[in-house]
């Protein structure tokens, strides 16, 4: 639309021009794009309407930019940036309709775990008194299909799916209210599920080589500056080293940038309590704040990238005396060494940090859901959720 509105004297001349051809065509292939990342990210949870809309556009845009910059096409740097405004303000409009269309009761079976679904906010929940199908045609049936209900609220099940109403199962919907997936037998058919896309982690592999080799040249000035920052803020050396769990339960020394007093950084394995960052932790240094709250620190992570030991994006690895510590404490908390551990992660842009027992089972559960739902749109919505996170500080200790 911008190219032709340039060319609104002469729409023939626009596709005479390779620059403006290649503009019109590029321009329409990332909408496209757009579209389907937008439909893929959009079926995930948290996130507010510009974080669905701004990486799916971004995304679309960003591949048709690069195929340009890899062919040298030449194209309209201006036309192609206002289609880029243009399809993230139409999509942006389209959410908004979407999401009042969308408004809808949900009908909940009473039992134990469907009721406590009702205290999650934001959702117009509605209790059955008794066992018949809800004077709504766009009504959605919430159950817990694997508690044991009367044979009244089972028939009513089976003759509101047989007459056409969505029946969701309890689990399932709080899943995708939360984002977290919550693990209580290993018997149970959703751990078979929790296996993560094996095709994907090649392909998320390659890609984290590509990335790491990009940016690590444009990278090296930045990190000699943030290192003499560092020597001159305080004494002590510039990188600090832990020995953390990662994949497959394998130990491997993480390197970051030191934001912390160099003799309290140092402790003992078995102090287990001082190894946990507190809010306002007096060990922090001045520099230290701010590589925290921007997450600068986590960026010499990229040698361990490089090693095969980390991934850009995946579940944070953790110390090996917190994680023994966990391990005796939560179940299942070792399954969340299946995939690679990452720099950012689904857990840290949805909760931040935490320091407490009770909040690492939560963080277990919204890794759960990242292993559930690997795949490239869910890292792709992680790393633009990152990038606010980078900018406001949130969750930083």
């Amino acid at each position: 639309m911008p190219t032709a509105l340039y060319h609104i004297g002469n729409i023939r001349l626009a596709y005479q021009l390779p620059s403006s051809l290649n503009t019109v065509v590029g321009a329409f292939v990332a909408f496209l794009i757009s579209l389907y990342l937008y439909r893929r990210v959009a079926t995930y949870p948290g996130v507010g309407l510009l974080g669905y809309v701004m990486p799916a556009v971004t995304g679309g845009y960003g591949i048709v930019l690069a195929v340009f910059f890899g062919l040298r096409l030449d194209y309209s740097r201006l036309n192609f940036a206002l289609s880029f405004a243009a399809a993230l303000a139409f999509l942006f409009l389209v959410s908004v309709q979407l999401r009042k269309q969308a408004q809808q009761r949900f009908y909940v079976v009473p039992s134990d775990h469907a009721l406590r679904l009702t205290q999650l906010p934001g959702i117009a929940w509605t209790v059955l008194k008794e066992p018949q199908i809800p004077d709504d045609p766009r009504a959605v049936l919430i159950a817990d299909l694997r508690a044991d209900m009367e044979d009244s609220w089972e028939r009513l099940i089976a003759i509101a799916a047989l007459n056409g109403y969505p029946v969701y199962h309890s689990k399932q919907v709080q899943e995708s209210l939360t984002g977290r997936v919550e693990i209580e037998h290993l018997s149970e058919n959703s751990f078979g599920s929790l296996i993560p896309n094996l095709s994907y982690r090649k392909i998320k592999r390659l890609l984290d080589l590509i990335v790491s080799l990009t940016l690590l040249p444009l990278l090296l000035a930045p990190f000699l500056l943030v290192a003499l920052l560092i020597k001159m803020d305080t004494r002590g050396p510039v990188f600090f080293r832990q020995i953390r769990r990662g994949y497959r339960g394998q130990p491997f020394e993480v390197l970051k940038f030191r934001t912390m007093l160099h003799n309290s950084s140092e402790l003992p394995a078995c102090e287990r309590e001082s190894a946990i960052t507190q809010s306002e932790d007096a060990r922090i240094t001045r520099m230290g704040q701010f590589l925290r709250r921007t997450r600068i620190d986590e960026l010499p992570q990229i040698w361990n990238v490089l090693r095969g030991e980390m991934s850009w994006i995946g579940p944070r690895p953790e110390a090996l005396p917190l994680s023994e510590w966990y391990m005796g404490e939560l179940p299942f908390y070792t399954y969340r060494h299946i995939v690679r551990p990452g720099i950012t992660g689904w857990a840290q842009v949805n909760q931040g940090h935490v320091a407490d027992l009770d909040g690492v089972l939560e963080k277990l559960h919204y890794d759960f859901f990242y292993i559930k739902n690997f795949s490239a749109w869910l890292d792709l919505l992680i790393l633009w959720r990152t990038v606010g996170v980078v900018f406001t500080g949130d969750g930083a200790k």
